[in-house]
């Protein structure tokens, strides 16, 4: 009987855990071109809508990694990417980087500090990849505004050897005064440029 109470409440544990996780979000399809689909959710306490990103792509877990890793070309791909570098490194998996994204006039442009992690499953099922603001660990710059919070999740398994499909969803307050309406127009604008250009650059 006590087994069968614990089991009860392990599964009544783990569906509420599931709908806290999913429930946050209502995905509706904003962009779909070239393999890649865009959707957009809005989310509690935020006026900034949630991105999130579907696509398979030619590559492999390694590719990726490599590509993820060298941060200082980021600009080669992420949209509007500025600069970027690493601040510091923890492990071949786990680092702290700086990156400044550019706006155009009379917008000023964002930094983050993000703190990236990368879990690879053991038995190669998957790549879970996290990456979250870090505030403090550089002082906020002349003419540039910093990101108060932002979280990126990148979900990606390996339908074929030569294919991975990739999961991928965003989070920011940009700070400053850029009007949510504004901001939420453009949304799927970068995600979708930038995943255009990965997709690119991981078949060299």
């Amino acid at each position: 009987m006590k087994f069968i109470i614990i089991k009860i409440f392990f599964l009544l544990l783990c569906s509420a855990l599931a709908s806290s996780l999913f429930g946050q979000y209502n995905w509706k399809l904003s962009k779909e071109k070239d393999g890649i689909k865009v959707y957009q959710s809005s989310v509690k306490n935020s006026n900034y809508k949630s991105i999130k990103v579907e696509t398979t792509m030619e590559g492999t877990f390694d590719r990726l990694i490599t590509v993820l890793n060298n941060v200082t070309h980021f600009k080669d791909w992420v949209y509007n990417n500025k600069t970027a570098y690493i601040l510091k490194t923890i492990s071949p998996v786990e680092y702290y980087y700086y990156s400044e994204t550019f706006l155009p006039w009379p917008m000023s442009n964002r930094d983050a500090v993000e703190h990236l992690k990368i879990n690879r499953d053991t038995l190669n099922r998957f790549l879970q990849i996290n990456a979250v603001s870090e505030q403090g660990m550089v002082p906020e710059k002349s003419g540039k505004v910093r990101v108060p919070s932002s979280s990126i999740s990148w979900h990606v398994t390996m339908p074929t050897a030569k294919t991975i499909f990739i999961n991928y969803i965003f989070e920011a307050e940009p700070g400053g005064s850029i009007p949510a309406w504004l901001a939420n127009m453009f949304a799927d604008k970068g995600p979708f440029e930038s995943f255009k250009k990965l997709a690119e650059l991981l078949k060299r």
